[in-house]
């Protein structure tokens, strides 16, 4: 198959809609519903919050938190493996299908999940995040293989901004069926939240049938080989040797991985903020995150055209600063107009930084190599395991001071860290040449 008939708008649309079938386990499942869920039916004897897990009793709000850190462990340790394996097969689409399906599934399997069953749901949510994780390893690695340079940018914010409108669109429906179940014949108040982690896995997996079907199955006509699997393993040696030579992709991935840190932490654990620290009800957390969900739509568009007029350092430097003042604001927030408020600048540099990040590494990327899944992989575990380190510190820091708002500003640690680092980046307007940058 040539490249250039690959890079057509049709393809780039399907490709692009994978962030529309999958973002909703994003918002449902890790952002909004089902951490209010799990927090409603773990309460614990007397309201204490104390739960039991495998014999280890723990806060149930430290517990998701950890949860989460050990399933990006998981990804982390894996992915590199599978992007070499990836490239040096030409599987990236039968792998992206298996987590697809597996994350998806998982979702379906939360609808099981009744608070007495603490283990099945824990283990539920953790493989609904290693396929959510895992397919975003070969679905990023696409990328540069299906648009040209110029395109990176639109492209990315484009996929976010469709991932952020089919979300809303299925999280309203949630929202409608959990506030008024009536409307829709329902009795039993636990039905409707488990009934949205059902409907989340269909909508994941029936959407990611349109990528599937159009996205390129072997670009570069590769030859699935007997030693493929060593040479997945050295696919990822070569390309780890060749980020240390390339100062400016080294440096970018430093900083991406600790304001990483705080993005990631801040979008996997604001409802659970929300929901203990300031007390509100569900509805008014749901809204919060749509709040964020509706705004990041625009600021990833905002963001591309601030990147567009002065450049992905600017734009970046721009957004990681905002953060921090975000992680600073927390601590001082005690009321929900206060929360929106917060919400909203959240959901402006949300959306954006994403993007951004995405399509800035795409830049950095080698313009001579064509194992873009093994440089993404390196990508995308720099934000596995800056959401282990975010997630688990959050945690902890919430275990041995009692207090969240502690977590919620350690976090602003991570994004001033980040930006020093950023402060060093000098990103091209034009593609990486390996042999000037060695």
């Amino acid at each position: 198959m040539q490249i250039a008939s690959i890079r057509t708008k049709k393809v780039q649309n399907a490709w692009a809609m994978y962030d529309w079938a999958n973002s909703v386990y994003s918002l449902v499942i890790t952002s909004t519903i089902f951490p209010v869920y799990y927090n409603s039916v773990t309460k614990g004897i007397n309201d204490s919050g104390i739960v039991d897990f495998f014999g280890f009793s723990m806060i149930n709000t430290v517990l998701y938190s950890y949860s989460i850190s050990f399933s990006f462990l998981i990804i982390a340790l894996i992915s590199p493996i599978l992007s070499g394996i990836a490239d040096a097969s030409g599987k990236k689409l039968q792998f992206m299908k298996f987590f697809a399906y597996l994350g998806s599934l998982a979702c379906i399997g939360l609808f099981f999940f009744d608070g007495n069953n603490l283990e099945f749901g824990i283990i539920c949510s953790v493989l609904a995040s290693i396929g959510y994780a895992g397919s975003i390893v070969f679905y990023n690695a696409y990328l540069p293989e299906i648009s040209d340079q110029n395109e990176y940018d639109h492209l990315s914010a484009k996929g976010f901004a469709l991932g952020y409108i089919g979300s809303v669109i299925l999280l309203i429906f949630n929202l409608l069926m959990i506030t008024f179940p009536e409307w829709f014949g329902l009795s039993d108040e636990s039905f409707a939240p488990r009934f949205s982690f059902l409907i989340t896995g269909i909508w994941w997996a029936g959407f990611s049938q349109i990528p599937f079907k159009l996205l390129p199955k072997n670009l570069f006509n590769k030859q699935i080989k007997r030693e493929f699997l060593v040479k997945g393993y050295y696919e990822i040696r070569k390309v780890f040797n060749e980020i240390k030579q390339i100062k400016v992709m080294s440096r970018f991935l430093a900083s991406f991985f600790f304001y990483s840190m705080g993005v990631q932490t801040v979008m996997y654990l604001a409802a659970t903020f929300g929901d203990k620290e300031l007390g509100l009800p569900g509805d008014q957390l749901i809204i919060t995150i749509l709040i964020i969900q509706i705004v990041a739509i625009f600021g990833s568009f905002l963001f591309a055209y601030v990147s567009k007029k002065l450049g992905n350092k600017i734009s970046l430097v721009i957004m990681v600063f905002i953060w921090t003042g975000i992680c600073g604001a927390a601590y001082y927030v005690y009321t929900v107009y206060e929360f929106f408020a917060l919400a909203f600048v959240v959901g402006l540099v949300m959306g954006g930084i994403q993007a951004i990040s995405r399509s800035t590494f795409t830049k950095l990327i080698p313009k001579e190599t064509t194992d873009h899944a093994s440089y993404f992989s390196f990508y995308d575990v720099t934000e596995k395991i800056a959401i282990v380190l975010g997630t688990f510190s959050y945690g902890f820091i919430e275990q041995i001071t009692g207090n969240m708002r502690n977590s919620a500003v350690s976090l602003g640690i991570f994004f001033m860290v980040g930006l020093g680092f950023l402060l060093l980046v000098s990103i091209p307007k034009k593609g990486l040449e390996i042999q000037n940058e060695m």
